[in-house]
Order: C-alpha cells, then structure tokens, then sequence
C-alpha cells in the first residue's frame, strides 16, 4: 500500500502554473513534516520545499522562491505544491516526501517516506 500518492503533474508552457498534490496515509502524515523534492534528467534530486506539521514554518529552494507554495491540509491527510511562473528549468519528477522536521528535509533532504513521483514539464 502505497503511503504518499502525488497527482497534478503535466505538460504547461513557460510562465504558467500547476498545482500538484500528495495523498499520505494517516500513519505516514500525522505529526511529519512534509515536503517536495525533485529530479532532472541526469541531476540528482534536490530539495523544493517542506512545511512543518502545524504549517509553522516552511522552507524553500531558492530557486523556487516567490514562485512556489506549499500547504497542507492536516484534516484531509493532504499537502499541496503551487508552482507559479513556471520555468523549463522547472522541469523534473516531483516527490512527495513525509519526515520528522522541515528543517531537516530543507538541509539535509531527510526523509523517511517517498511518493512515487509525478512528471512536470514545462515547455518552452
């Protein structure tokens, strides 16, 4: 069974916007942080951004600043990626990830559940 189910990934032009989301299971959301990371074609996979488990604080890549916005819904098991002014270096699989601090996650890109990915491409 599946913990962290992403959706919402796709093909969008440049300067557009996506919103991905991520499904947990109850085990694997409550009380974690959770975040997003992502993978290039050919890179490893970086840190985008985490949110701590009463939306306190949250933490960005800086590339992704002012462009990205992650929230969470504590009552629906649910955290969600807003990916505005989207770019082509944008393009990568998007993780959705569970884990003990966003300060960690945001770091040392710890995490101890991962979702399987979604697809975000971004066309010039």
């Amino acid at each position: 069974q599946e913990q962290l189910v992403e959706s919402g990934g796709g093909l969008v032009q440049a300067g557009g916007s996506l919103r991905l989301s991520c499904a947990a299971s109850e085990r694997t959301f409550s009380g974690s942080a959770m975040g997003w990371f992502r993978q290039a074609p050919g890179k490893e996979r970086e840190f985008v951004s985490a949110i701590s488990g009463a939306s306190i604080y949250t933490y960005y890549a800086d590339s992704v600043k002012r462009r990205f916005g992650i929230s969470r819904d504590n009552a629906k098991n649910m955290v969600y990626l807003q990916m505005n002014t989207l770019k082509p270096e944008d393009t990568a699989v998007y993780y959705c990830a569970a884990g003990l601090t966003a300060q960690a996650m945001a770091e040392s890109s710890l995490a101890t559940d991962w979702g399987q990915g979604t697809q975000v491409t971004v066309s010039s």
